[in-house]
């Protein structure tokens, strides 16, 4: 099983013991409405679970995958209170097929912008 396997998994499963096993103790990531990359599990953990929550319901889905030899960009699609959000999570991982860095990437601007309001409620409760 590939690195990119198991990030389909857990986005199937929601099981966030998988999501901890897939990342990198050295992980980082980086959001698209916070300036400086978060590093290290704890924190890339903590995004990559609130942004499951916030974005990852029923009408989340992966419309595009481009892969390389150590990683992937997979362009998602979804809707959040009437807002159409389209983006790219850009994910490389190491030859073990642990995530060591997570950028996403989203429009349009409207989308953005409710996401960070969305993603900081649901860090708040984290």
């Amino acid at each position: 099983m590939t690195g990119l396997d198991s990030w389909y998994g857990y986005m199937k499963s929601h099981d966030h013991t998988a999501l901890w096993d897939l990342l990198h103790p050295d992980a980082v990531f980086e959001s698209p409405v916070v300036h400086s990359p978060q590093r290290g599990r704890d924190i890339t953990f903590k995004y990559l679970s609130s942004a499951e929550k916030v974005l990852g319901g029923p009408g989340f889905t992966y419309v595009g995958e481009w892969t390389s030899e150590s990683g992937a960009v997979l362009e998602f699609k979804t809707m959040i209170d009437g807002i159409e959000i389209n983006g790219v999570d850009i994910i490389t991982f190491d030859t073990d097929g642990r995530i060591t860095h997570f950028k996403v990437m989203v429009r349009p601007l409207k989308a953005i912008n409710m996401l960070h309001r969305l993603m900081a409620e649901q860090l708040a409760q984290s």
